[in-house]
């Protein structure tokens, strides 16, 4: 969808520079019983969810509602709704404007609150509902013009950076990391989230040729680290450090995940590293130290994206879930792995995944790996599809019966 440590720069609660950040809260979460099994519903340019822009606030909610009653009928027990697609809000919120996918004009009210609705209908279904929010994506074009009058990037254009042919949030600037924190946070004030979820999206993924112009920003913040990637990884531990500090501040109890692309490092760059070879890393490329935040005890969670079949030459499924496991052991860090449910029968993609059975065999593999809490599958339409039956497998092999969520054993509302 998706560091040595810099600095010893972070957080006492929000914004305070130069002092450790504290860990979360060393408390025991439930788990639900058989794992979480959980589903992404993307809302970014219509992928999953609303099907097309413009769509009545009836037809929107029958589509909403038809996609939770899709996960109880696979025996899933989460739904990862994308609720910030592109700085913009599926929520009434003071902080961005309406989402565009919505109506198909940014800013547009839809005439219903979608977030509100989602979280009363999965409750209602014992479905956790986590809220999936994208810090510093603004746009998917370059033109501050296109975005709604009222929206923040466009009130501050100083705030941005156009690359690879979109528009970013600078993560460089202090007052940008605590306005998309603003923004975030106030979902979790409003509604009964049980939990807030983020993907790969830190500082974007590489593009050949391009360089993101943050100069001004290093020159103003940077003086301290040694270089430019230090600082990078600096900012996105502050990112995290904060936003945890202040979910816990803001409601206490609502778990924090982070789903980051499957490689933290390779082994050719770093003994610490996975035995898998070229592509992106997390550290390296999009300045996120996804293993620090394990370590630290930033977050609650964490959902790899472990797209890749068994036995893959470079990116091995079991290569690295073998690593994703001794990451978080004696952590207390949750572990569930992001499952790419999109490629099953996909028509371009290796012999293994047009084979029913490969997803089910993660699972089985996972099984035996004492990390491993669940599996995330990407993504909703997919869900409703499953092109080659490979859900379906999963589903027979693995999920005999519902697994009740924590949320209805405690027989909450």
């Amino acid at each position: 969808m998706t560091t040595a440590t810099g600095a010893a720069f972070a957080v006492v609660g929000p914004g305070v520079p130069g002092v450790a950040a504290e860990r979360r809260p060393g408390r025991e979460r439930a788990a639900p019983e058989g794992g979480f099994r959980g589903m992404w519903v993307a809302t970014v340019a219509n992928r999953d969810w609303p099907s097309r822009a413009g769509l009545t606030a009836a037809a929107q909610r029958a589509e909403l509602l038809a996609h939770l009653d899709r996960a109880v009928e696979r025996r899933l027990n989460a739904v990862v709704l994308q609720v910030r697609p592109s700085a913009d809000a599926l929520w009434p919120s003071p902080y961005e404007p309406w989402a565009q996918c919505l109506t198909g004009t940014q800013g547009r009210d839809p005439g219903w609150d979608p977030l509100g609705t989602a979280v009363a209908e999965a409750h209602a279904r014992d479905l956790e509902l986590h809220a999936w929010f994208n810090p510093y994506r603004v746009a998917s074009h370059t033109d501050p013009a296109r975005l709604a009058a009222s929206h923040p990037a466009r009130l501050h254009p100083e705030w941005t950076v156009p690359y690879g042919g979109k528009l970013y949030y600078d993560p460089g600037r202090p007052e940008v990391r605590r306005f998309v924190q603003d923004a975030m946070l106030d979902a979790v004030r409003r509604y009964d989230l049980d939990a807030v979820h983020w993907d790969d999206y830190f500082y974007p993924y590489p593009v050949a040729g391009q360089s993101f112009a943050d100069d001004a920003s290093y020159a103003a913040h940077g003086a301290d680290f040694p270089d430019r990637a230090d600082w990078r990884r600096h900012n996105t531990d502050l990112l995290v450090s904060e936003m945890s500090a202040r979910i816990e501040e803001v409601r206490p109890g609502v778990a924090f995940g982070i789903s980051p692309f499957g490689v933290w490092r390779n082994k050719a760059d770093d003994p610490e590293g996975s035995d898998t070879r070229g592509g992106v890393a997390t550290y390296d490329d999009l300045y996120a130290d996804t293993r620090k935040w394990i370590k630290e005890g930033w977050i609650d969670h964490v959902v790899p994206q472990l797209y890749w079949h068994i036995g893959h030459p470079a990116t091995d499924y079991a290569t690295l879930l073998d690593w994703w496991d001794a990451a978080v052991r004696d952590t207390g860090v949750g572990l569930h792995i992001g499952e790419a449910l999109y490629k099953a029968g996909a028509p371009g993609q290796p012999a293994a995944w047009q084979d029913p059975k490969e997803l089910s065999r993660h699972l089985t593999l996972a099984a035996r790996r004492p990390g491993v809490g669940g599996h995330c599958y990407f993504a909703a339409k997919e869900v409703a599809e499953d092109r080659n039956g490979a859900l379906a497998a999963v589903v027979a092999d693995h999920y005999p019966t519902r697994a009740r969520t924590p949320r209805a054993r405690r027989g909450a509302p």
